[in-house]
């Protein structure tokens, strides 16, 4: 390992190896004194940290949140005390005290790094090979944000995105999917640090990985090369030569020894996941030059390189504000947008999305095609795509155009097959900013993105999902197509927004929700076959606004006796289950609940005037897994609902083999 000094913090003699050793021994010192961690990550990437924040990562600790400001992401959660400890040394309000509460009750310095608790962390990750994804997105936002916005003289859009990943992570398969995307997409402002130490938790990555993983991602497109991860000189042309080639991301293997330093667990299996006895503690240091018996040691001179990153930043933020102000004397109207999209501004305009004529029936995925094909030229922010079902999900505006190498002011992105990679890259960019990213599939392929959608609700993401195809109603594709309990399950889900609307205006009120959802993800579960556009006011329903306070009473009886609650297709057999009933003699109330989340965030008053306790014979109606409904209709109601699975077979054969009919609905009101 070369010794090396950093040559970019002028009148500053430390040296890089001792920035390196000491994150190594804030590492393990937070690491034992919580007896829970993993030293084997930050010991063994140090070096490389070191050299990428000290010499090259453009950023403001006094502006953490500055736009233009460079990405880093560890994707490797696990190794958090590598990212507490960078930014602890370089700026951040990361104090020592918070890393000596590593991994306690509300500390910022949990398990793994979360982006809404801790000032510099960009991005939660921990579900490995996630942080790649997310890296991806930021590059692709820099690159479509940079094509729209920057002008000659005046790149206001200009940084990079640097990930670090280790085995687990390339051997995760949404590491593929979103790799595989930014080389087709040509995203070379985008560096990937492998830190390939050939271990796992298990032992060897011989037990399981044997692929060549520089022809895997020159196969992927990508500029690859190979260095000894310890030596400082190679780090940095490594660097150099990425950020030279902008024609193509960049993998950097860098060799490394998991544990680096320490005597007994370095290279091992045991050094990943394990706090090192106090000895081997003291051995470690006194390997690496640092005093042995102190703890959560920092020389002086180290910590002196704080001054100096932060007067880099200060520089750094005023050359983008000079560039901001020829770009706003310039292009004024430009700039305007610019400011406006990063503030997150939905124009008033886009709000008023025009009804829809109850004169023919419409598919609510062909409705939700129709408001975006509205919204998408008034919101600029608004980016969106489709995992290859653009037909199908109607995701694909009319006028506007799809992303690519050539063409990357296009507002619309082909994802290609690859729905987890294209989750992990929606969240990536609402976290860049400046972004509102949508992106469609069939309901039933969300178990492919549930991890990253997750990971939306976690972060609190302005994510939009397109879910189409969302019942037993997509008919002869049968089973493996047909969404059961999904519904269930992100009904489960906290922080995350379902909404499934009944008809072409409820859908346009969906859109307005997650339009204005942005502290979480929206999912739109829509339909594939044709639902009727309710004429309201000729049948006294309720407006289809309501729909935005998750549940409402579509039409009610006077003196009603019985409530009938349905979604999405269902609502059309609720209502012809009340002419039935009504024909008997029955009065019903018909409760519309395209959105149970929203529904649970009304008042109580407001809960109770569309649920009254007092009436108790409830059913509930919908062509999915009958468990989340029980809340709603009591012990003493019933769910007309599916808890198995689908059939092959025509959409009005399946309603009526599964039972899920208007008669289905009577019965179940009056008992039998």
């Amino acid at each position: 390992m070369q010794k090396g000094k950093t040559p970019n913090h002028k009148g500053t003699k430390v040296q890089l190896k001792d920035i390196a050793n000491t994150i190594r021994g804030l590492a393990m010192d937070a690491i034992g004194a919580a007896n829970t961690g993993h030293p084997g990550l930050p010991l063994g990437m140090a070096d490389v940290a070191t050299v990428l924040w000290s010499d090259f990562l453009k950023h403001n600790p006094k502006m953490p949140n500055w736009v233009d400001r460079d990405r880093f992401v560890l994707s490797g959660g696990h190794g958090s005390m590598l990212i507490y400890s960078l930014l602890h040394l370089y700026g951040y309000p990361m104090t020592l005290k918070e890393i000596k509460n590593f991994r306690q009750w509300e500390s910022k310095t949990p398990g793994h790094p979360e982006n809404f608790e801790t000032v510099g962390i960009e991005t939660t990750t921990g579900p490995l090979g996630q942080g790649i994804a997310n890296a991806v997105g930021f590059a692709l936002a820099e690159k479509s944000l940079g094509a729209r916005y920057n002008k000659a003289g005046a790149k206001i859009v200009d940084h990079w995105t640097y990930v670090m990943a280790g085995d687990g992570d390339l051997e995760e398969g949404v590491s593929h999917e979103s790799c595989s995307f930014a080389g087709h997409n040509q995203l070379g402002k985008l560096v990937l640090f492998y830190d390939s130490n050939n271990i796992t938790i298990d032992g060897p990555t011989a037990l399981s990985f044997s692929e060549d993983t520089q022809k895997r991602f020159e196969a992927y497109g990508w500029h690859v090369q190979e260095i000894d991860g310890h030596n400082y000189s190679q780090i940095s042309k490594a660097i150099k030569a990425a950020k030279k080639n902008t024609s193509q991301p960049s993998l950097i293997i860098c060799k490394t020894i998991i544990g680096f330093g320490s005597p007994n667990r370095g290279g091992t299996a045991k050094a990943h996941g394990e706090p090192f006895p106090e000895a081997e503690i003291q051995l470690t240091k006194t390997n690496l030059g640092l005093p042995p018996k102190k703890k959560f040691f920092v020389p002086s001179d180290v910590s002196k390189v704080k001054k100096k990153v932060i007067e880099t930043g200060k520089k750094e933020t005023a050359k983008w504000t000079k560039k901001m102000a020829a770009h706003r004397k310039k292009y004024t109207q430009l700039n305007k947008e610019f400011k406006q999209i990063l503030k997150g501004h939905i124009p008033a305009e886009a709000l008023k999305i025009p009804a829809f004529s109850p004169e023919k029936a419409m598919a609510t995925r062909a409705s939700s095609g129709a408001v975006l094909n509205y919204i998408a030229p008034l919101i600029p922010s608004l980016i969106g795509g489709s995992a290859d079902l653009s037909p199908s999900n109607k995701t694909f505006p009319k006028g506007e155009t799809a992303f690519s190498p050539t063409n990357p002011k296009g507002r619309y992105i082909h994802y290609g097959v690859r729905e987890f990679g294209m989750a992990g890259i929606m969240n990536g960019l609402a976290l860049h900013g400046g972004m509102i990213p949508y992106g469609g599939t069939f309901f039933v392929f969300t178990d492919y993105m549930r991890s990253a959608m997750r990971m939306a609700a976690l972060m609190k993401l302005q994510v939009i999902y397109v879910l189409t195809h969302d019942s037993i109603g997509l008919g002869e594709d049968g089973p493996t197509h047909q969404p059961i309990e999904q519904l269930a399950s992100f009904r489960a889900m906290p922080n995350i927004a379902v909404i499934r609307p009944s008809d072409a205006n409820e859908v346009a009120e969906a859109w307005k929700m997650a339009l204005k959802n942005t502290d979480r993800p929206t999912c739109l579960v829509l339909s594939r076959q044709s639902l009727p556009t309710y004429n309201r006011r000729a049948l006294k329903y309720a407006s289809a606004k309501e729909a935005q306070k998750g549940g409402y009473v579509l039409t009610e009886d006077k003196g009603y006796k019985s409530i009938i609650i349905a979604t999405g297709s269902e609502v059309e057999i609720a209502l012809a289950a009340k002419s039935i009933l009504n024909k008997k003699g029955k009065k019903v109330s018909v409760v519309s609940m395209p959105s149970v989340d929203a529904f649970e965030r009304q008042t109580p008053a407001y809960r109770e005037k569309v649920l009254p306790s007092k009436i108790r014979n409830r059913v509930a109606v919908e062509a999915g897994a009958s468990l989340s409904w029980y809340k709603y209709v009591g012990i003493d109601g019933k769910v007309v609902g599916l808890d198995r699975f689908g059939a092959s077979a025509p959409i009005k054969t399946l309603y009526q083999k599964l039972g899920i009919t208007p008669e289905a609905v009577v019965q179940a009101v009056l008992g039998k």
